[in-house]
């Protein structure tokens, strides 16, 4: 279901029968009597429909995580917001740019349309700029030649983790973002070599070894881009079937 697109069309016709009531129904109408019902509901819509339209389109629209791909950062249930003019304002529906504002950054983490399906929304951390090349063997990431840091935390045991998994914890000091990551012990890694395109992005999930990302369909087009996610206000854990109070609240880094 393409909400924006049902949006977008609930919100013309009631303002359709908003501006014809307005300026050509309610004039001919005698004294005391009011729309019938269709009008009179339509008329009711319209500005509720219209906010959520310009808020969702150009404010924070809400999106909720899927999959374990961003562990240990997002879990499965979370509810987050992201923020829609960071990287412009576009057009619902089309995702055209029509304001250019601002450009991703490096470790942001951000929505796009998934360039195999642009149906789909999908959310991973932004690792490489246009014209870096990206390096990562034997699960170390380089950056233009460059070893990214990490040091080894822990095993990882916390929310969304099963015994089998046998999930270490890092620490990756992104230049200029500093984040948690995830590597499965025992998981042969993906190794590629990569030389991130104009007007593109390589992103990678947090969950190194249980993630679908531009190691294996390439980079994101920023025409792709929908926003950069920044909050969690909600959570649902659906095997404790209560939420996270903890998470609720916390800020995207």
């Amino acid at each position: 279901m393409n909400f924006a697109l049902i949006l977008v069309v609930v919100t013309a016709v009631t303002g359709v029968i908003w501006a014809l009531d307005r300026w050509l129904l309610a004039p001919r109408r005698a004294p005391g009597q009011g729309p019938n019902g269709v009008i009179d509901f339509a008329r009711g819509l319209f500005p509720v429909v219209l906010v959520v339209l310009l808020v969702r389109s150009f404010v924070a629209e809400p999106f909720r995580i899927p999959s374990g791909s961003m562990m240990p950062t997002l879990l499965t249930g979370d509810f987050i917001l992201v923020n829609k003019f960071a990287y412009g304002l576009r057009l619902p529906v089309s995702n055209l740019q029509i304001v250019p504002i601002g450009e991703p950054a490096r470790g942001d983490v951000v929505v796009f349309r998934f360039p195999e399906d642009p149906s789909k929304d999908f959310i991973k951390r932004v690792i490489g700029l246009p014209g870096d090349e990206i390096v990562y063997f034997q699960k170390q990431l380089f950056i233009n030649g460059e070893p990214v840091p990490t040091e080894y935390l822990d095993r990882y045991t916390g929310p969304g983790a099963r015994a089998s998994d046998n999930l270490r914890e890092l620490l990756e000091d992104l230049p200029g973002a500093r984040h948690h990551i995830l590597e499965q012990a025992g998981r042969r890694s993906l190794n590629i070599r990569y030389r991130v395109p104009a007007d593109a992005y390589f992103v990678m999930g947090d969950n190194r070894d249980n993630s679908d990302d531009s190691r294996r369909w390439g980079p994101v087009p920023s025409s792709h881009l929908v926003g950069r996610a920044f909050l969690i206000w909600m959570n649902w854990d659906s095997e404790r079937l209560h939420p996270i109070f903890a998470r609720i609240g916390q800020r995207i880094e």
